[in-house]
């Protein structure tokens, strides 16, 4: 089976596939001895591709589902010397990365890999891809609430942030909804509603993209089938090719 150059450099894990094609043009690319500075050139497996002389080979891809309990930070090391998620996540899986962040109190969802274009797809700001949560607040959400956090609302100075709410439960007290971001950026929806008056209770990430949570427990780890992320990667072309 034949595929692209780029996306065979990609699968080494080098550099993402427009970083292979800048490679490619600048002729520091060689396939069986030869230079090859065409962009849609197609290899094999039996092809022997090199980056300056140092033979390169697609390696082996590796997905998992991860909850995260609060009380982590999601990083491998801390300065401050607070826990992280690879307190958590058994050894044998600490070279791969987290794909995006929770905060240090939220919980949830993190998909851990070592395939750098597919954290690329996920997290890269030019793609709408949908992270959903569940979240309670202290307070009653009311319905200009909602709208108000559609429209979006500036949580610092040129940043304003936007999300799709729908509530779930409310009583005098507090109020749990489903939130979808499209947006990456830092403690988003924590802001939005301290932008609003409202203090998060509790914030849950259960699903990210076509991955979900499932009755994954807190702390625990499993793979994530071929399947689903073969639906996943045909799930972020198609987003892609309309945004």
């Amino acid at each position: 089976m034949q595929q692209r150059l780029n996306k065979y450099i990609a699968l080494s894990g080098i550099c993402s596939r427009r970083n292979a094609d800048e490679l490619i043009l600048s002729g520091q690319v060689q396939v069986n001895g030869k230079t090859v500075t065409e962009l849609g050139f197609k290899v094999s497996e039996k092809d022997k591709v090199f980056i300056n002389k140092t033979l390169v080979r697609p390696k082996k891809f590796e997905y998992y589902r991860f909850h995260k309990p609060p009380g982590f930070i999601t990083t491998a090391d801390d300065e401050k010397g607070r826990k992280t998620i690879y307190d958590v996540i058994p050894k044998e899986l600490h070279h791969l990365k987290p794909v995006g962040r929770l905060d240090k109190d939220s919980s949830g969802l993190i998909i851990l890999t070592n395939d750098g274009e597919l954290i690329n797809a996920l997290t890269h700001p030019s793609v709408k891809v949908p992270k959903v949560y569940i979240v309670s607040v202290i307070g009653k959400i009311n319905p200009e609430h909602v709208r108000q956090m559609a429209k979006g609302i500036e949580i610092e100075k040129g940043k304003v942030a936007y999300a799709d709410v729908m509530v779930l439960e409310t009583s005098s007290q507090s109020t749990m909804m489903q939130i979808t971001l499209y947006q990456g950026m830092n403690r988003q929806i924590r802001k939005m509603f301290e932008a609003l008056g409202f203090k998060v209770k509790s914030l849950k990430r259960v699903q990210h993209a076509t991955i979900t949570i499932g009755d994954l427990k807190r702390g625990e780890v499993k793979p994530i089938k071929p399947l689903q992320i073969r639906e996943l990667k045909k799930y972020l072309e198609k987003i892609a090719a309309n945004d």
